[in-house]
């Protein structure tokens, strides 16, 4: 798909997983097999956030599919394995870490953002933090996301500035809306208890909150910063219509990711 440019900055625009056969006959034409999602994915997004790699670091040969299957201006946006994120004091393996992200260079310059999700059971602690953003390579894209809301002062914002790390912004936290990169992050996830995510449908309307995220993402398109952007599959129920959503809120000419969606609910 073409890019989605605004002032000059590309919105990078997706959902969270694409591995979803209850998608095929809505975003995957019918008999697409389950190796030709993403291929199909990328004829109707310009980027995903892989859940994958938090459960477990991907294979050379894993990584190297995934990088041939998109085309050259897609990007992944990965998130860090939780025996890096969720460990106590951060106390994690560094072979592990190595192992990770020489995996992951072999997307090349498809490989968007890198995301630190860190658990509510996490304590800032700025020293561990500060040594483990000084093992990765300063040439990528790192955002973080914290989910015990202590993390948010100003102590941690100047050490997110000094890396060049984002704060990534979510609809479930109380993230202050802060400046800390080039680039903006956002996630937005859903109610699992309310939505079901995977019948392929649009559950749950969120016309209004998609609005107020699209024009956030525009100010900071505006700004000069590019902005990635991604959806739960319980945020609605079926991501690539938000995805379609807010792309028609951004640009003249948006994705048609949600073509094939059926109908919300009544």
């Amino acid at each position: 798909m073409a890019p989605l440019q605004e002032a000059g900055r590309v919105a990078y625009l997706g959902t969270m997983g694409w591995s979803y056969r209850f998608w095929v006959g809505k975003l995957y034409p019918e008999g697409t097999r389950t190796t030709e999602y993403l291929t199909e994915y990328a004829k109707v997004m310009n980027s995903v956030e892989v859940d994958a790699t938090f459960y477990r670091i991907p294979s050379i040969s894993t990584v190297e599919a995934w990088r041939d299957a998109v085309p050259d201006d897609f990007r992944f946006a990965v998130k860090f394995p939780q025996t890096v994120t969720h460990v106590p004091g951060l106390v994690y393996d560094s072979g592990k870490l190595e192992v990770f992200l020489s995996h992951i260079d072999i997307l090349g310059a498809k490989l968007g953002p890198m995301l630190l999700q860190f658990p509510p059971f996490l304590k800032p602690t700025h020293t561990a933090l500060n040594d483990l953003l000084e093992k990765i390579p300063k040439k990528r894209l790192i955002a973080a996301e914290f989910r015990n809301k202590r993390w948010f002062t100003e102590e941690t914002y100047k050490l997110l500035r000094d890396h060049g790390v984002a704060l990534a912004l979510t609809n479930r936290s109380d993230a202050a809306n802060v400046e800390t990169a080039s680039f903006a992050y956002i996630r937005l996830e859903g109610d699992r208890k309310a939505v079901n995510g995977q019948r392929g449908i649009v559950e749950v309307e969120r016309g209004i909150e998609t609005a107020e995220w699209a024009n956030k993402a525009k100010r900071y398109l505006e700004s000069g910063r590019d902005v990635y952007a991604y959806f739960s599959k319980y945020y609605s129920g079926y991501p690539p219509a938000d995805v379609e959503e807010i792309s028609k809120q951004l640009f003249t000419h948006p994705t048609n990711a949600g073509t094939l969606s059926s109908k919300p609910l009544p």
